[in-house]
């Protein structure tokens, strides 16, 4: 007889939540679906070649070193590249403000696990992060959204009020996943006086903010703050996936306390990978190549934007992003996206519902598109496709709705 294991699960365990994209993409990966789901960035923009070249060199010159275990805190010359490149965009930081994690998402778990306890507070996006919503929930946290940035400080006077004080703000301030949206300089102050006025941590999760196709950078808020923001940062969007490498820029003392978390969770980032990585930004391959992949993913939002200009029904809207992967669109008021990917597969064509990334289960007729991923002809083929299901679903509504008289 099989142990039943909910005798025994944990209550953090008991408090963790499926991956709608993960599971979604079971269906959506089959061959004659053009998925728009998952944030898959595109396959042409890895250097093959390139890391082939390097990974000969390392094994040729520092197998003894970059084999074997490595520091906690990760390579240094890679600590300390990553900082001299944060410095350029007016951080006040050294090496050891950084610590390279195993991707961004390792530093959303471990800034979870050393910040929240159950039961505890925390304020998000609305939509936000479905990777960081499934963290925060995994430490029993409660996440609150907020839909508009003006709205900030009334929710956290309110919660405050309640005894319910934000442990941390979570925010991804440049073409946020999944709205596509980046804040401005005023609302990008705003956030940090109000955390400011009442004391609290900001999380600045940044995995896209150098996959920018135009308009005019933001500063980083950690470049305002260094005392109370964190910042992390990935190579899966600008590099590849593949690797895992992200980082956490934080106070020392907050890195301190995440050094030791990492120990029980991996010891370390994997050290050969960190060894090509650090070559790759020595020999100048990461800036040849971001500019490949901007002109690429530039002419791809470009074409998914067209395709939705040319065959979306009336009612439905979308954001036009400066950059990143990810459109977000919006059906009108009563429709829900749940009930329109049922129809989409029908017509063999995925994307990922609005509603998995609002905290509050709200965002019930929005859903998330990617743009990076699919090759032109497909991408028309699917916005064909989608438009379909929507008119049908329209259709059906109609069908359905009674008479007024």
């Amino acid at each position: 007889m099989a142990i039943n294991i909910q005798n025994i699960l944990s209550d953090n365990a008991k408090s963790m939540r499926r991956s709608a994209i993960r599971d979604l993409l079971s269906v959506a990966n089959r061959p004659e679906v053009i998925s728009f789901a998952g944030g898959f960035p595109n396959p042409d923009t890895f250097p093959v070649e390139d890391l082939k070249e390097i990974m000969m060199e390392v094994l040729t010159n520092e197998s003894t070193s970059a084999l074997q275990y490595g520091p906690t805190e990760g390579n240094g010359k890679l600590r300390e590249i990553l900082a001299q490149r944060y410095r350029e965009q007016g951080l006040d930081i050294t090496k050891d403000n950084v610590m390279i994690t195993t991707s961004s998402q390792q530093a959303i778990d471990l800034t979870s696990r050393i910040f929240i306890s159950p039961g505890d507070t925390i304020v998000c996006g609305l939509p936000s992060y479905l990777g960081a919503l499934q963290s925060f929930w995994s430490y029993q946290a409660k996440p609150i959204g907020v839909e508009k940035d003006e709205e900030l400080e009334t929710v956290i006077r309110t919660l405050i009020a309640s005894g319910r004080k934000p442990k941390f703000i979570y925010t991804i301030p440049d073409f946020q996943n999944p709205s596509g949206v980046t804040m401005n300089l005023n609302q990008r102050k705003m956030v940090l006086n109000v955390a400011k006025k009442y004391d609290l941590l900001i999380i600045e999760d940044s995995p896209y903010r150098e996959v920018r196709f135009e308009g005019e950078a933001q500063p980083l808020m950690y470049s305002m703050d260094n005392e109370r923001v964190m910042l992390f940062g990935t190579l899966s969007k600008t590099v590849l996936p593949g690797f895992r490498i992200g980082w956490i820029i934080a106070p020392v003392n907050i890195i301190d306390r995440l050094v030791v978390a990492k120990q029980s969770a991996d010891l370390c980032t994997p050290v050969f990978d960190q060894a090509v990585i650090t070559k790759y930004f020595e020999k100048g391959y990461f800036e040849k190549n971001l500019s490949k992949t901007i002109d690429l993913y530039r002419n791809k939002r470009n074409h998914m934007l067209a395709c939705f200009e040319k065959y979306m029904p009336e009612g439905v809207t979308w954001t036009k992003p400066e950059g990143g992967l990810f459109l977000f669109v919006t059906l009108p008021e009563g429709y829900d996206s749940a009930v329109l990917f049922n129809e989409a597969i029908k017509e063999n064509v995925a994307f990922v519902i609005g509603e998995a990334f609002h905290c509050d289960g709200s965002g019930k007729n929005t859903m998330r598109i990617n743009f990076s991923f699919m090759n032109e002809e497909r991408t028309e083929e699917g916005v064909k496709r989608l438009a379909r299901a929507i008119e049908k679903m329209f259709q059906q509504s109609q069908i359905e709705s009674p008479t007024s008289f």
